[in-house]
């Protein structure tokens, strides 16, 4: 899909004008519209929605600066260039503070005015980011909360405030999906850092070759393929917090560097000669026991040391149970029409005696998956649960409630779309796996009426 085109506007009573920057802006990314009272060119803004205006200063029907208020009125992300042939240090002024983004002198070179354009345009899109940046980081700072705080996760809540009124290094474990990157970014948003940005980074995600250089940066022809010099995640955090995840597979001869950056609050791109200065936050998350790994020499002690200034646990879900409902309305609230379905009771005993191996995150994705099948606005999870159990553990299984028992067509028809969408809807795998013949197979295929290949 191609983007769509962006759109300027020229206003000006000036025909042989608008003609000539119709002809020299119009690309496949820019339609130009030409316009000559203020009047039409206000109307044809009041309907459409226009990237740059260029308004000439004398128009037949009023002074470009009256119109100036009232184009922004109607497009507030428009950027607006005056062009006037009565150039003069009032008038550039006297536009500026009335909203308009530059200021050109007639006669004027066409190079000059497509280079006013080009960055306008690109003022507007570093625009647009920084608002998305501003919303996402407001949505993420009003939506990340602790759920539990009140119940099993009590304790644990009491140390995350008070880690976030300071400012001190965090180090924060607990098994895979127990929410550890939520209460990073929990301590950050109740932190006098909250308004600055938050970034995280997989120490396990990258190879090892690349790490320093995400976090550090590099200079140009630092190695091969550094092209250009690039900021690494130290610096882009800088006056915010950065999470570095799964710091337990941090390489050794690296673990000494980021003691140093906690220590003096410096860094060097890699390939650079000079130390920046930052100022940075750094919570680190993992799920494995640091202590046995200082023992085994496979983590630096002093790192850890310095890290642990605060040392947050987050307990296993198993050991929270009485969180469970809570989150559970929690989850049904972000998914979309998950507010419509009701969760029975019988299902919430379901999930509050199952053991959670995955933890929080297998219990959002169970959630989200319920509301996907539910029927009737009912969601019954305890299937879900029932399959999982089947996988890991052939001989037990999750009961459903006793009043909800399906009958065996139902159960033969389920379980044969389950495995025929297990092997992509392989006919002939599916009739093997399922030790039916491939005519049975077939026949069930066409009265359940699914496509198969």
């Amino acid at each position: 899909m191609r983007d769509p085109k962006r759109c300027l506007v020229v206003i000006d009573d000036d025909q042989v004008f608008c003609d000539l920057v119709r002809i020299s802006l119009t690309n496949d990314q820019l339609e130009v519209i030409p316009a000559y009272t203020g009047a039409e060119g206000l109307e044809f803004c009041s309907r459409h929605s226009v990237d740059v205006v260029l308004l000439d200063q004398k128009l037949p029907d009023g002074e470009g600066r009256d119109f100036c208020p009232e184009i922004l009125k109607r497009n507030e992300q428009t950027k607006i260039i005056f062009i006037t042939a009565y150039p003069s240090f009032e008038n550039a002024v006297r536009g500026i503070k009335i909203g308009a983004h530059d200021y050109l002198s007639k006669p004027l070179e066409f190079e000059e005015l497509r280079l006013a354009v080009d960055l306008a345009l690109r003022t507007q899109d570093l625009e647009k980011v920084e608002q998305i940046q501003n919303y996402k980081r407001n949505k993420d700072g009003t939506e990340t909360v602790l759920i539990g705080g009140q119940g099993g996760l009590a304790a644990t809540a009491e140390i995350v405030n008070l880690a976030a009124a300071a400012d001190a290094p965090v180090i924060i474990t607990g098994e895979t999906g127990t929410g550890k990157n939520v209460v990073a970014k929990y301590i950050h948003y109740q932190s006098p850092r909250k308004n600055s940005v938050f970034l995280s980074i997989n120490c396990a995600a990258l190879p090892e070759n690349l790490i320093e250089a995400e976090l550090f940066g590099h200079e140009k022809g630092a190695f091969t393929g550094a092209d250009t010099a690039r900021k690494g995640i130290f610096e882009l955090a800088e006056g915010g917090t950065l999470l570095l995840d799964e710091i337990g597979e941090m390489p050794l001869h690296l673990q000494a560097k980021l003691l140093s950056v906690l220590e003096d609050g410096q860094i060097k791109r890699l390939g650079g000669g000079s130390m920046r200065s930052v100022n940075v936050r750094v919570i680190a998350a993992t799920n494995k026991d640091l202590e046995s790994s200082v023992r085994d020499r496979t983590f630096r002690e002093d790192l850890y040391f310095r890290l642990a200034v605060v040392r947050i646990h987050v307990p296993p879900l198993r050991e929270r149970r009485r969180d469970i409902p809570q989150l559970c309305e929690h989850f049904l609230g972000k998914v979309p029409n998950g507010r419509l379905c009701r969760l029975p009771e019988s299902e919430l005993n379901h999930l509050v005696n199952y053991d959670w191996p995955g933890n929080v995150r297998e219990l959002k994705n169970i959630i989200e998956r319920a509301v996907i099948f539910q029927k009737n606005g009912m969601i019954r999870p305890s299937g879900l649960l029932n399959a999982i159990v089947k996988e890991r553990h052939p001989t037990l299984a999750v009961h459903p409630p006793t009043d909800q028992f399906a009958t065996l067509d139902v159960v033969v028809k389920n379980y044969t779309l389950h495995v025929l969408g297990q092997l992509s809807g392989n006919v002939t795998q599916t009739a093997k796996a399922l030790d039916v013949s491939l005519s049975t197979l077939k026949r069930r295929i066409k009265v359940y009426g699914v496509n198969s290949k």
